[in-house]
């Protein structure tokens, strides 16, 4: 490995529960934005062929140890930060148009959905809130609240830290269902929620598996393979998915950590094609290629047919880049430094490069409009993005 993740070691599902799971880390900087262990690759300057700016930014305050993603809700962007507050601003302007006050600290967020408003506590709590801000339920799950909730058809899915999807009711916050599955010894401690698609819950798990579940009553609609673990060690082993599957039309595709790269089809989870690549920052998919971000920091280009390689871009190495966005004639990500790295998709070559307040860009930039990209920065900083 490139370097080590956060790992989790969790001694029985029970414990992990109650007392919360003991941690080996030299990874930890990579997860949480902190400077590399090992030495970046310098920024030399490129031949820009096309210009990156920013429209307007604004902050909600540091994201400390957790990690948070903008989203778009009637045309309000909501953003948060682990204080418990929560900023609503106008998509076009950046101008505050709404503000939340959890009342408590927050741990996962922000996330939309149904009319609501929505984010999770360390404490395993899932606060909903209206778009005015008024909290209209709170609900207790078994762990820590670590990622985005999200919401559709009424249902509320939730994740907690023990790796419990809940699908909670939307008006009520009560309990729908539960789904869980045996989770290995030893885990990367992932800030992946869950993706929501016609009906349906998509999710990766430790051990390289994913599922996708009924929306109304958590029933298994399949379980897929991704990537199998292997080795002699415990941490050689570990085969972890820990960012978002992403759907494609008639096929969902997710990577995992000491992997595999794969897609399958949306409805049966047949297997379609997989390849050896490691992950932990995530993919993006465009009308051509599949975009992922590899455990070396290289942005790669797939064929998603077949996942055969395009290109590569290994320039950023050691910089913690986030996980891509396919966005047009580019791909998008960020560093531990808080810069925009645009590429283009035919080659991988830079494009262009932005600035935004110095510190780390962890989780994948949030497409915004046609014109437009989201990125939140771990000291609060959230900045729309066009390229021109």
């Amino acid at each position: 490995m490139a370097h080590l993740l956060f790992l989790t070691f969790c001694i029985g599902a029970a414990l992990a529960a109650l007392s919360g799971c003991q941690t080996v880390s030299d990874g930890y900087d990579r997860m949480f934005g902190r400077r590399p262990v090992h030495k970046p690759a310098e920024l030399v300057a490129i031949k820009a062929t096309a210009t990156a700016r920013v429209l307007w930014q604004a902050n909600v305050g540091s994201a400390e140890k957790n990690v948070f993603v903008p989203v778009m809700a009637g045309g309000v962007i909501y953003a948060g930060g682990a204080s418990g507050q929560i900023n609503g601003y106008d998509a076009a302007s950046g101008k505050s148009v709404a503000r939340i006050e959890a009342g408590e600290r927050i741990s996962g967020g922000v996330g939309s959905g149904s009319g609501l408003v929505l984010a999770g506590t360390a404490r395993g709590e899932v606060l909903a809130f209206d778009r005015g801000g008024k909290q209209l339920w709170k609900a207790q799950l078994s762990g820590a609240v670590l990622a985005p909730p999200a919401a559709d058809g009424g249902i509320v899915v939730a994740r907690a830290g023990d790796g419990r999807i809940y699908g909670l009711d939307a008006v009520s916050g009560k309990r729908r269902w539960m789904y869980q599955r045996p989770t290995p010894t030893l885990t990367v401690r992932s800030h992946a929620g869950v993706v929501l698609h016609r009906g349906a819950v998509f999710a990766g798990f430790p051990g390289g598996r994913m599922a996708a579940l009924v929306l109304s009553n958590g029933n298994v609609g399949w379980e897929g393979v991704v990537a199998l673990p292997r080795g002699a060690t415990e941490l050689e082993r570990v085969a972890d998915i820990t960012s978002l599957p992403v759907i494609d039309g008639p096929q969902v595709c997710a990577v995992a950590f000491q992997g595999r790269a794969a897609c399958f089809d949306v409805t049966n989870g047949t297997l379609l094609w997989a390849r050896d690549v490691s992950s932990i920052a995530g993919l993006s998919v465009d009308a051509r290629y599949l975009y992922v971000t590899d455990e070396k920091d290289a942005i790669l280009a797939l064929d998603k047919t077949n996942g055969a390689s395009i290109w590569r871009q290994d320039k950023l190495t050691g910089r913690r880049v986030s996980g891509p966005l396919a966005f047009g004639r580019y791909v998008v990500a960020g560093d531990y430094q808080g810069y925009v790295h645009v590429l283009s998709r035919e080659d991988g070559s830079f494009a262009a490069r932005v600035a935004t307040d110095g510190s780390a860009i962890s989780v994948p930039p949030v497409a915004l409009d046609l014109s437009s990209f989201l990125v939140q920065t771990r000291s609060g900083g959230v900045f729309a993005i066009t390229v021109q």
